[in-house]
């Protein structure tokens, strides 16, 4: 399995940003998928996961702010409003044939993408 996110760059706070991740290969098997990130001399931090059922589960920071969508198999979306400048590190697409989203990301079997930035200047 591959995942290719898009979407980072530039943005000021207050502003938004919407990341997708594309994935391909063998995803037949795939359940939840989802965002992690991670800012220099962080630890990486759950941002959002979604199931295939559509069940959402969002890192605390973010609640309210952030939606994560899922439009098919293969394609996962993030939108991000209200952006801070907390909010900036590097963004990295997940997806797991775990099929409890508690579980997303924390298994050395999961998929990972390359991530993409997001700068959000104050």
């Amino acid at each position: 399995v591959q995942l290719v996110e898009s979407g980072g760059g530039l943005v000021q706070a207050g502003g938004s940003l919407r990341l997708s991740c594309v994935a391909s290969g063998s995803i037949f098997n795939l359940n939840g998928m989802g965002w992690y990130r991670q800012a220099p001399g962080k630890e990486r931090e759950l941002v959002a996961i979604i199931s295939t059922g559509g069940i959402r589960l969002y890192g605390d920071s973010v609640k309210g702010r952030f939606i994560i969508s899922r439009d098919n198999a293969n394609t996962l979306t993030l939108q991000m409003n209200s952006l801070k400048s907390e909010d900036t590190g590097m963004y990295y697409c997940v997806a797991a044939q775990e099929k409890n989203i508690l579980r997303v990301g924390v298994k050395s079997s999961d998929y990972w993408g390359q991530g993409t930035q997001v700068t959000v200047s104050s």
